[in-house]
């Protein structure tokens, strides 16, 4: 496991994890013919790949599965896919993860991986060196999409589970669980018995050693109970529901679901820690087990009611004169700030967890985005809203222009000062794409325009200069981009902005001191706090994807070539770059932006603790 560590290894330190069921099954129960590719749905029908997703995280899953299971050059090759296989497990993973943010929970996204489907030697021909090439492809892209962890599953070949599990120690630090399948007489097809299996794939250093498919839970109980006995790690189970059944032209799985929870149990209450379904099993089937042993998993984990909102006699909102704490931090101590991004459904739950990982690990304040780059999400002030209400901490909500006209802008900004939201980085936003390509974006004014009309709240008045009631108390803040490659464009913009009236800047990221350097050389110290923005990079792959793809962010030479030499350790050398960057600049800013990729808050967290270690909480030079 990485030094960093991982959720996954906190969580099952806690009880028994409850996975998800089939992925074929419900696919094939939806109208898929079992002859089409599966996995190429992700990339021709995602809605029925997220809607399976959906099912089992409702029935209480808290790990679902990429539909990703044959997603490899050799199968995807007998569907003219070879060239694929990035788009559709890239597709895979990302889909999985919208449909956690829809659902709101924090869930793990394992990524599926099984046998390529043709025999590795010395019972085929394609040699060890190549299954792992090919299974280093499929990984390299469930990486790439944000997959939290690695299931290596329904494997009959240990020789070939084995070259799975190293292509996924070059690939990356997630954890990996190996499962294997076992037949009735309780061995693999090859003869290996579970002891055997389970020191092997020990050796190979996985995180979590199991059997799936093949058999029902009564015979795969017995396999389990051995694995046990002998395992250092957390062990695994994942039965099929029973032997199929062909009815009236369909393959049918007869066990119940009553019957898969009543021998799931006894799996848990032998030491199994991650137990769900293989073919066969529905959501239903998930339920059930989850029933089965609510009482044997932490209460943390059983799923939560939704969050009620609701008004607070002991925290009110502040008074309508009183400047926000962070008003009152800037330019007197460091100031920290994390941004988390509001879900695409209807449940928060998830990202306030993050919130309240990263207030405990000591950030100032959370800044919440205004539907990212034009999709769809909880509007940013009701995500702020729960934030403060629920976890505790003060918000920066990111505030565009392009969704809102001139009445639905004020008419925001009045309910975010009543809800106590007082800190604002007045954006423009990008033009709307992805789900909604033909939507309109409004512009009634640009960032400098909303700032200026903060600026009337903040003495009173609303545009059309009536009253408001009181003076606001927003805090109010811009986007910088200090690149030195974009700074004669981005010039004319700042000073807009300072004679506009804004209080803070938050930077695009930056990544090595020289940015700095020579932004200060330029323009000299800005006569507002600034923000510098730390996006911790987790791979090469993700540093190249930055550079050349997402506007506004420029990564050195230096730096993605550092990214690329890490290899499977890139997230803890993209830490330790975020981490290097921080120290050399830190008696020069006046506080850190730090954005998570992926959502990983975890990562952010550590940077906030290493951070707050050396300097002291609360502490930071004064800017007067």
């Amino acid at each position: 496991m990485s030094a960093i560590g991982h959720p996954l290894r906190s969580r099952l330190a806690r009880g028994p994890l409850l996975c998800d069921g089939a992925m074929g099954t419900l696919l094939y129960a939806r109208g898929i013919p079992y002859d089409q590719c599966f996995d190429a749905l992700n990339l021709t029908q995602r809605e029925v790949v997220l809607g399976v997703h959906l099912d089992y995280l409702r029935a209480g899953a808290e790990m679902i599965e990429t539909n990703t299971f044959g997603a490899n050059p050799i199968k995807l090759g007998a569907h003219g896919l070879a060239d694929r296989v990035r788009d559709v497990n890239w597709h895979g993973a990302k889909i999985a993860k919208e449909a956690r943010d829809i659902f709101g929970q924090a869930v793990f996204i394992a990524g599926s991986v099984g046998p390529l489907g043709r025999p590795v030697a010395p019972f085929g021909r394609i040699t060890p060196a190549e299954a792992r090439a090919a299974f280093r492809s499929q990984i390299d892209a469930l990486v790439e999409g944000g997959a939290d962890v690695l299931i290596l599953e329904t494997f009959a070949d240990l020789t070939e589970l084995g070259e799975a599990v190293r292509a996924a120690r070059e690939c990356c630090d997630l954890p990996v669980i190996a499962q294997m399948s076992f037949t009735e007489d309780g061995r693999t097809r090859y003869g290996h018995t579970p002891s055997e299996i389970v020191a092997a794939l020990e050796a190979l250093g996985v995180d979590v050693v199991g059997a799936n498919c093949s058999v029902g839970p009564v015979p795969m109980l017995e396999v389990i109970q051995q694995m046990v006995a002998c395992a250092h790690v957390p062990v695994s189970a994942q039965p099929n529901a029973g032997f199929p059944t062909l009815v009236e032209e369909r393959y049918i799985y007869l066990s119940s679901p009553e019957h898969m929870a009543t021998y799931a149990r006894k799996m848990v209450e032998c030491g199994a820690l991650v137990v769900g379904g293989c073919c066969g099993t529905t959501p239903e089937h998930i339920a059930a087990i989850g029933r089965a042993i609510a009482d044997l998993r932490p209460v943390a984990a059983r799923a939560p009611e939704a969050i009620t909102l609701r008004a607070s006699r002991e925290e009110p909102p502040p008074p309508v004169d009183q400047p926000s704490q962070l008003a009152q931090k800037l330019r007197r101590q460091f100031v920290i700030s994390v941004e988390v991004d509001p879900p695409k459904g209807l449940d928060a739950t998830k990202d306030l967890d993050g919130a309240r990982l990263l207030r405990d690990a000591g950030a100032d304040v959370i800044d919440v985005g205004d539907s990212p780059i034009g999709r769809v999400r909880m509007s940013a002030l009701a995500m702020c809203y729960l934030i403060q209400q629920h976890v505790g901490i003060e918000t920066i909500i990111h505030f565009t222009t392009r969704d809102r006209n001139l009445v639905g802008l004020q008419a925001d900004l009045i309910g975010a000062h009543a809800m106590g939201v007082r800190n604002i980085l007045a954006l423009t936003g990008e033009p709307p794409r992805g789900d909604y390509p033909n939507v309109t974006a409004v512009y009634d004014v640009d960032s400098v325009g909303l700032v200026r009309i903060i600026k009337r709240f903040n003495d009173g008045l609303d545009l059309a200069g009536k009253s408001i009631g009181h003076p606001a108390r927003f805090l109010i803040g811009g986007a910088l981009d200090m690149n030195p490659e974009t700074l004669d464009r981005e010039l004319p913009k700042l000073e807009r902005k300072l004679e506009a009236g804004v209080d803070f800047f938050m930077t695009q990221p930056v990544y090595e001191p020289d940015v700095l350097d020579r932004f200060e050389r330029r323009v000299g110290r800005l006569p507002v706090p600034v923000l510098v923005g730390i996006l911790p990079l987790q791979s090469f792959r993700h540093a190249e994807f930055l550079h050349n793809e997402v506007p506004g962010i420029t990564i050195p030479r230096r730096v993605r070539e550092r990214m690329q030499a890490a290899g499977a350790s890139g997230r803890e050398e993209g830490l330790r770059l975020a981490h290097e960057l921080l120290v050399a600049i830190l008696d020069r800013i006046d506080g850190a932006y730090l954005m998570p990729s992926f959502g990983r808050y975890e990562v952010c967290a550590q940077l906030v603790r290493e951070i707050r270690q050396r300097i002291g909480t609360g502490a930071g030079r004064a800017r007067a």
